[in-house]
Formats: structure tokens, C-alpha cells, sequence
């Protein structure tokens, strides 16, 4: 089965320095029908305008991953972490029994990220933070793992949980092809130009959840980037 849920129909939230859209229910916004996939709870695509951003804040057991479209964001915690996370590259913070921070935009420019939030199959760690760049050259035409709990995900950013994003850059017409494990299911997002997802047909920022299949192959019917979540 493939779902699409296109960008328009996603949840939504502004103020005068964030532009939110929310792939599943998030904050005020709530949709009974989409609660996550799996162990995928959050995929927030967030606009943050220069010199703002995120104040100091908590989590915990959870793992949350942000991946950078556009721009860079800036992380503090308190842990004494900090770091610029720019775009093409990732981050991964493992929220464990406690972690405070805080994300801004320090660019002269809109920052555009996307936050994705996995939960954790081990509770109560010990909250980390990291971040590590990908050159696009390594992901031209093939999926590469970013942040993984997955033994055969060497070099990926880790996380706790059997859990995986992964991440392609594609020339159009160019395709690359993900095999699902028995009862496994994909979150998919293009975060540039429009594809196909065995044969159905998604546009920039929209939603693509895969389950069922054995099987996916992704086209760019243009210049495409797209990331995706593999998740039990």
C-alpha cells in the first residue's frame, strides 16, 4: 500500500518567526488518522526567519534527528554541546533521561529544516548530541543511511531504536531501489523536486507512507532530494 499525503493537506502553525507544517499529529495540532508510522512519532517541516528560533526547552526518551533543507541551525544544550548543522547535513540527539536546548537561526537567511522524532527502544540513556556532514557527492544516486539503529548502518549517526533515515540526492530520471523487511514500514519525503514511488506520483514536501510491499523504487522525475524513514 502507498499513501499519499500531500503538502497542503498537512498541518499547519505560524507566528511571526516559525512557518510549521506537521506530517503528523504535533502541539495543537491533532488528526486521529495520522499518528505516526511505527516508531516514527514527529516529522515537523519547519521555516525558522533569521535570528530566531527555538528557546531553551526539555525532551526526553526520545531520539530527534534534524535534517537541514536549507540554511543551518545552530545547537545548545546543556550538556555543553554546541554546534552549526548546515544544509545536506544532519543531526542526531538522543534526548535519553533528560536533555535541555535550545535551536536557532543564526543566518542571514530562512533556515528550512526537517525534525523527526523516533521513539526509543531503550529509555533512560544517556542523553548525546551529534552531528556529522554527508557530501552530496556520497549521496548522488544512492540512499545513504544518515541516523540508524540498524547493525548494518556502519557509519550512520546512531540511534536506539531499529530504526533508519536515509538519504539520496537524484539527477531526473534517476532511480534508487529500498527493500522492506517483513512488517516494516517507510515514511517518505522529497524535500526537492517530484517523484515517483512505484508508480505513484509525489510532489515536493508531500508525505509517501509504504507498507505491504517488498519492494520500492523511487524515481525523480526532476531534480530530486528525498529522505525517508524505515521503521518496524
Amino acid at each position: 500500500m502507498i499513501e499519499i499525503k500531500p503538502f497542503d493537506a498537512l498541518g499547519r502553525f505560524q507566528n511571526d518567526w516559525l512557518s510549521a507544517r506537521y506530517h503528523f499529529s504535533f502541539a495543537e495540532y491533532y488528526d486521529p488518522a495520522h499518528m505516526g508510522v511505527g516508531t516514527l512519532r514527529v516529522w515537523n517541516d519547519d521555516t525558522i526567519r533569521p535570528g530566531s528560533g527555538f528557546d531553551m526547552h526539555g525532551h526526553r526518551d526520545m531520539e530527534i534527528i534534524t535534517y537541514v533543507r536549507e540554511g543551518a541551525i545552530t545547537h545548545q544544550d546543556h550538556l555543553g554541546n554546541r554546534g552549526r548543522t548546515e544544509a545536506g547535513d544532519v543531526q542526531v540527539m538522543s534526548a535519553g533521561r533528560g536533555i535541555m536546548h535550545a535551536e536557532f537561526n543564526e543566518e542571514e537567511d530562512p533556515t528550512q529544516i526537517f525534525q523527526i522524532w523516533i521513539e526509543p527502544a531503550l529509555r533512560g540513556a544517556e542523553p548525546r548530541w551529534e552531528t556529522r556532514a554527508f557530501p552530496k557527492g556520497e549521496r548522488a544516486g544512492e540512499l545513504v543511511a544518515l541516523a540508524s539503529g540498524r547493525k548494518d548502518h556502519e557509519g550512520a549517526l546512531p540511534i536506539h531504536q531499529d530504526a533508519a533515515i536515509l538519504g539520496a540526492t537524484l539527477a531526473a530520471g534517476q532511480s534508487v531501489t529500498h527493500r522492506l523487511e517483513a512488517g516494516r514500514k517507510l515514511y517518505l519525503v522529497p524535500a526537492k523536486g517530484r517523484i515517483t514511488v512505484n508508480e505513484e506520483s509525489a510532489g515536493p514536501r508531500d508525505g509517501v507512507v509504504v507498507s505491504g510491499v517488498e519492494e520500492v523504487t523511487i524515481t525523480a522525475e526532476e531534480e530530486a532530494e528525498i529522505l525517508l524513514a524505515d521503521v518496524a
